[in-house]
């Protein structure tokens, strides 16, 4: 049996997985996600690692291949390290089978994958604009509105006459926001226009990357299911009618899909008797 970390370093997020390995057979032990907020992001990580290794009983030692992806500067331990879009494709397959695509909505960039039935990725397309489309965008209005994040999504929904915000800038928007509220426009239907505002940004990024099939979503706003339902609404508008999917993993793709390659890279290694990292 082999044991494989798998860990995803965001802009806003660590996020951890251990897995065992078997002939090929892949197990899920423990799994982690701490915001970074304004703490040091090493002590965030190696406490992070640390808690996973203690639920699954194991130590640092024991562990054969640490697998990163994303902003792994600071991981100094990793054996391995694999590029974002290959990992969170083979999580995202993971998590949804059916899936034919990814759309990674993280805190500073949002990204559609195209891949297929083995994860390999065809082709993607990548948010270049402002960051009115991401997760520090949503945030910082959450963080305005006096809303946690968690609330966001159920609120959102809830929404029965959204106020609709068109500027394309981060900041711009913003003070959209400032305005709505200080027209008394009720803390629902704001969020269900920004979400609304969002949704159709991230069609036109699916649609660049070509995706016509069931989509996964991945990244820090995976788990909003505001957003999903947003998405779900501009689709339908748009006579594009392909499922759109969370999963209660979703925020964790990356670093499952990292733990993954990095399971397959060190069976690899092994078989050639190759104890060097790669």
């Amino acid at each position: 049996m082999s044991f494989i970390s798998g860990i995803d370093i965001g802009s806003s997020t660590i996020k951890c997985v251990l897995i065992s390995e078997i002939d090929g057979d892949r197990k899920i032990l423990a799994k982690s996600v701490e915001r970074i907020r304004r703490r040091d992001a090493s002590e965030v990580l190696n406490e992070t690692y640390d808690g996973i290794l203690a639920e699954a009983g194991l130590t640092r030692d024991e562990v054969d291949y640490v697998a990163t992806t994303g902003e792994s500067e600071i991981v100094t331990f990793r054996t391995g390290h694999f590029y974002g879009m290959t990992a969170h494709a083979r999580g995202g397959l993971f998590l949804e089978p059916e899936a034919r695509a990814v759309l990674d909505i993280g805190a500073l960039h949002a990204k559609g994958i195209l891949m297929d039935h083995r994860s390999k990725v065809l082709g993607y397309r990548m948010r270049s604009q402002c960051a009115s489309g991401t997760g520090q965008f949503l945030e910082n209005i959450a963080r305005y509105l006096g809303v946690a994040l968690e609330e966001v999504g159920e609120l959102s929904q809830s929404s029965k006459n959204p106020e609709m915000c068109s500027s394309i800038c981060a900041v711009l928007a913003e003070t959209d926001v400032i305005n709505m509220v200080s027209r008394g426009i009720k803390t629902e239907d704001i969020l269900k226009g920004i979400h609304l505002s969002m949704a159709g940004r991230l069609v036109k990024l699916l649609s660049a990357a070509k995706v016509t099939e069931t989509v996964v979503l991945t990244g820090g706003l995976a788990s909003d299911s505001g957003l999903r339902a947003a998405l779900i609404e501009t689709l339908i508008e748009q006579d594009r009618h392909f499922d759109v999917r969370m999963h209660d993993d979703s925020i964790m793709a990356g670093a499952i899909g990292a733990a993954f390659w990095g399971a397959y890279r060190h069976r690899i290694l092994t078989e050639r008797g190759d104890t060097m990292s790669v």
